[in-house]
């Protein structure tokens, strides 16, 4: 089992922080790509609601949520 891979943390006003890890990148992936609602983007990551996701996908980077996991971890290693 590899290790997770921490991106960056969000703080919602919630109070909440979240991790933006390798399963984290791999879920925000598939939201960008597919139908997937801020519902199912809230369970999936678990959030208590689509407030919470909208306000997350408010504060993380268009270019992590956008860049396939296996690129974002080669460009992160390689430090670009």
């Amino acid at each position: 089992m590899s290790e997770q891979t921490s991106y960056m943390k969000i703080k919602l006003s919630t109070g909440k922080e979240v991790d933006i890890n390798d399963d984290a990148v791999k879920i925000l992936n598939e939201y960008v790509r597919t139908q997937m609602t801020l519902e199912e983007l809230a369970k999936n990551l678990g959030l208590s609601g689509w407030e919470e996701a909208y306000e997350l996908i408010k504060q993380v980077p268009a270019w992590i949520m956008w860049t396939p996991l296996p690129i974002l971890k080669k460009m992160i290693s390689s430090g670009s």
